[in-house]
């Protein structure tokens, strides 16, 4: 209880900005910003009438600001005028395939959105903190598994390269300009208003409602980390706190996963039996410049934040289902 007292009062009035606001990710982290009384900003390119930031009533309790995160001077004028103490930096071009076909444009928002806003924040005096949303893709392919945090990155494919890119982009400008910004590398996370149907969880969830079979578009045996959204929030919110007072954090990255990582069969059937249906998986084999295995080692967040996340893949995914069935006869009454 001690600790919920402590994080509503560090948030309760404070000026937050958050990009990627109307992602899955952004969405559960303005929600949980609003509930603590914070006072949110948040930059949205475009609208998406069915996502959970405008279904919510997010988009109704907080300052919008329409635009581009490679729009420096947007971003410097955002951090000014809304006088920001804390920066969420979450937007991205996130789906890989996108990435392979159109590599430009994710390389422009992913890498030049980040430096953006970063550059933005060593220009503003009153910026606080800032948390740059990395991922467990940053690192590449390693032979030794689970990946800790003092690996090199070394992406290769379009969209690795983004989060390598990025996420050292972070460090540079926490090493030579002392700029508060740390990094969270988080592993593949699910849970509502993912309306992203290429996912394995939300497609696999939309599949079983409609009794089709769902779309395994890998071989089914590639290896990864799974979080529920409303765990990362919780990290996110941990490590936002623990920057504001600890110097010895500026630059540090941290890996946020369950530590336990499943194969993309699994999880899919695991869907489908806490859905009690008996549909099969179509295995497509097409995935490609894709890494076979990554995990994570978050033992540092359990560490320095006293973070660790509440929900077991089960529990986690049982809440997801449970959000697309409200969705969906939501979508259906309308």
């Amino acid at each position: 209880m001690e600790d919920v007292v402590m994080t509503e009062s560090f948030w309760l009035d404070r000026p937050t900005f958050v990009t990627g606001a109307t992602g899955m990710l952004g969405g559960w982290l303005v929600r949980r910003l609003i509930a603590l009384n914070a006072d949110v900003v948040c930059l949205v390119r475009d609208d998406i009438p069915k996502g959970d930031f405008e279904r919510s009533g997010s988009s109704k309790q907080v300052a919008v600001v329409r635009g581009d995160v490679t729009d420096q001077a947007l971003l410097e004028r955002i951090l000014g005028e809304y006088e920001i103490k804390s920066v969420f930096h979450l937007a991205a071009q996130t789906i890989v395939g996108v990435a392979n076909r159109n590599p430009v444009s994710t390389f422009s928002t992913n890498i030049g959105g980040t430096w953006s806003i970063l550059e933005a924040a060593r220009r503003s005096p009153v910026t606080q903190d800032i948390l740059v949303a990395s991922s467990d893709k940053a690192y590449g392919s390693h032979s030794t598994l689970p990946y800790t945090e003092d690996m090199g990155l070394q992406g290769r494919h379009p969209y690795d390269v983004t989060k390598s890119a990025a996420d050292l982009i972070a460090q540079s400008y926490a090493i030579t300009y002392g700029l508060p910004v740390a990094i969270s590398r988080c592993g593949n996370l699910y849970g509502g208003g993912d309306l992203n149907w290429n996912r394995i969880v939300p497609g696999t969830i939309r599949s079983v409602l409609r009794g089709e079979r769902p779309i395994i578009r890998s071989d089914g045996s590639y290896i990864r980390d799974y979080l529920y959204v409303e765990d990362a929030v919780d990290a996110y919110l941990a490590l936002a706190e623990e920057l504001s007072s600890d110097n010895e954090l500026i630059g540090e990255p941290f890996n946020v996963s369950t530590g336990e990582p499943v194969s993309v069969t699994e999880i899919t059937k695991r869907i489908i039996e806490l859905m009690e249906s008996d549909l099969v998986p179509d295995i497509l084999g097409e995935a490609s410049n894709e890494i076979r295995e990554q995990h994570l080692n978050s033992d540092k967040a359990r560490q320095r934040l006293n973070w660790s996340p509440v929900h077991n893949l089960n529990s986690g995914l049982l809440k997801t289902v449970d959000w697309y069935r409200r969705y969906f006869n939501q979508l259906n009454d309308a």
